[in-house]
């Protein structure tokens, strides 16, 4: 309805244009759905900004363009109001046309192409393959996933991504952490370092290691221990001990064993990694590896494009990005005193390969402990001369969970933390994934439990999938019935929809395109996630109201039209989120 009417916007400001009325450069105006049902269905600002530029009063030009519209059957009337707003109340029929339109496309009501078929990246969740995915990650994954989806809807070509961080200290900590648990189930006891991995899964990855290994790696402890410095217990620094620990095991083990433990922890986590998101709903296209970026020189490409632009320098050792030419606040090291890249070095690699991919638009969706990096990665990218308005990077905020009306305690390195896995099994995926997306991505949300579990209208995911399940229930009470239901007649009948639950819920059907396209653009799946909220309250207040299995056929197969195309909807969107739309419940 929305592109139906704007389309007849342009056509009329296209004459006016042609007669010379207006210019042919204006300014941008919009067309939006009238928050108030007195002022109409839409309204629209064309006449208010083409005013100036077109020489006229704003009103005296609101009733030429209303004056130029080609005739509309769509349209009931149009008004002009205050200083010219433009407000369009649209004909009742027009409103039962998007029934049929729902029942005819199905599963594709509400896709469109306003992406084009461009192609756009969004990598998202890319969390340390240094343990499992817990309640933080899910936020991430269900935004992500729902984000990816939204823009597949509306006509991009979406390549979802998943950056593995399979280098650089926290993966030697892990490294470290399995090996020292490999060493005590085979007798060999060295003090756990207060700044490794203590979860119960380092304890099955040592398992897997010596499956795989037997006694081949074992070292003695006190050759483990000997010379080291204090770790944070016993007064030293637990920073300083994990790393001269992490040396040590290189050492002992050298690097074709050290390897072989490295690959064992990685390969055990990201095992885990992809099944715990699969079982989420969520599926990439491709798993990057940020090794591959040093193995195959992308990361020594990518600086040799800053030095030669002359936007690397050496001071203290070190050889520097200057940051600050572009906006970051400080300069950035990427090569340290001792040779080694840093890891912001690998992130440049890694964005300049994804433009030079050939994606149109580039999103990433990361963590809010990322803040730091947004701007020095943007930076980068316009010191080595790229777009960067071809990049977006979003900010998921925490999710603190809630269980008994206390906060849950979350820490990874201690082991403390709930998993995705376990959330799943306690709320569901379906609550979990609509959940996560309740709320926009850069605010903090509080994950309650106890309400994600409940069968009530308190529960958004309960109440929308029981909107689409009651539909389902009134098909098999007309089986039941011995009734038979006559799409055709009930389309021909959708006039006898007319009291005010049906005309809001065919009002509400109708918006649903539009629901899509702006939460794609916008990067805002909770905007669908509440119109579906809305949807699902309209439906339930109209079958409260007004039954829908009434003895008159023709009314009765009108209502069942009308229910059915909410349960379209209800789907589709539903689908998008990733949540599922049982029949019975």
């Amino acid at each position: 309805m929305k592109a139906h009417l704007r389309d007849q916007f342009e056509t009329a400001i296209a004459a006016l244009q042609a007669e010379g009325t207006v210019p042919a450069e204006i300014p941008a105006w919009t067309l939006e759905r009238a928050r108030d049902p007195a002022h109409g269905d839409f309204a629209c600002n064309a006449a208010m900004v083409m005013a100036k530029a077109a020489g006229m009063k704003p009103r005296d030009l609101a009733e030429r363009v209303v004056a130029t519209l080609p005739a509309d059957s769509r349209v009931d009337r149009v008004e002009i109001a205050g200083p010219g707003f433009i407000n369009l109340f649209v004909a009742p029929a027009a409103y039962h046309e998007v029934v049929g339109e729902v029942l005819d496309a199905g599963e594709a009501f509400g896709r469109s192409t306003v992406g084009d078929d461009r192609r756009v990246q969004v990598e998202f969740v890319s969390a340390n393959p240094t343990g499992p995915l817990h309640v933080g990650h899910g936020r991430g994954a269900a935004y992500g996933a729902a984000v990816a989806d939204l823009l597949a809807a509306a006509g991009f070509r979406v390549h979802r991504e998943y950056y593995v961080n399979d280098a650089g200290r926290q993966m030697d900590i892990l490294a470290a952490s399995v090996w020292l648990r490999y060493l005590e189930a085979h007798g060999e006891t060295v003090p756990f370092p207060a700044n490794g991995y203590r979860g119960d899964y380092v304890h099955a990855i040592a398992d897997r290691l010596t499956r795989a290994e037997g006694r081949t790696l074992v070292q003695p402890a006190e050759k483990v221990t000997a010379g080291l410095p204090a770790d944070e217990p016993d007064g030293g620094d637990k920073e300083s001990y994990i790393d001269a620990l992490v040396a040590r095991c290189r050492e002992l083990l050298g690097e074709g064993g050290y390897l072989r433990v490295f690959n064992t922890g990685l390969g055990y986590i990201l095992e885990d990694i992809r099944e715990d998101l699969e079982s989420f709903g969520i599926v990439y296209e491709e798993w990057f590896s940020e090794r591959s970026l040093t193995e195959t020189g992308a990361v020594d490409a990518a600086l040799d494009r800053l030095r030669e632009r002359g936007h690397l320098y050496e001071a203290d050792g070190a050889t520097w990005f200057r940051a600050t030419d572009f906006g970051d606040d400080k300069d950035r090291v990427v090569i340290r005193e001792n040779g080694d890249r840093t890891y912001f070095a690998s992130d440049i690699a890694y964005h300049m390969g994804k433009l030079e991919r050939g994606f149109d638009w580039v999103i990433d969706i990361w963590g809010a402990d990322h803040h730091g990096y947004v701007p020095r990665v943007r930076a980068a990218l316009e010191a080595m001369g790229e777009p960067v308005d071809r990049l977006d990077m979003l900010l998921v905020q925490f999710a603190v969970l809630w269980r008994g009306g206390e906060k849950v305690p979350m820490s990874t390195r201690a082991g403390e933390f709930v998993t995705l896995r376990e959330l799943r099994d306690e709320v569901g995926a379906d609550a979990a994934r609509f959940f996560y997306v309740m709320r926009r991505c850069e605010q903090h949300l509080d994950f309650d439990l106890d309400l994600a579990k409940s069968e009530s209208s308190d529960n958004p995911v309960y109440y929308i999938q029981y909107a689409h399940a009651r539909v389902h229930s009134l098909l098999r009470q007309m089986a039941e019935r011995g009734w038979q239901h006559d799409e055709a007649g009930g389309r021909e009948h959708l006039h006898r929809l007319e009291n005010e639950h049906e005309q809001g819920l065919l009002a509400r059907l109708s918006r649903y395109p539009e629901v899509v396209e702006s939460a794609a653009l916008a990067h805002e799946p909770h905007q669908l996630a509440n119109y579906l909220r809305e949807l699902a309250g309209d439906f339930h207040t109209w079958y409260n109201a007004h039954p829908v299995l009434v003895e008159e056929a023709a009314l009765r197969d009108a209502r069942l039209v009308l229910a059915r195309a909410v349960r379209q909807v209800i789907a589709n969107g539903l689908g998008i989120l990733g949540v599922s739309a049982p029949e019975r419940m």
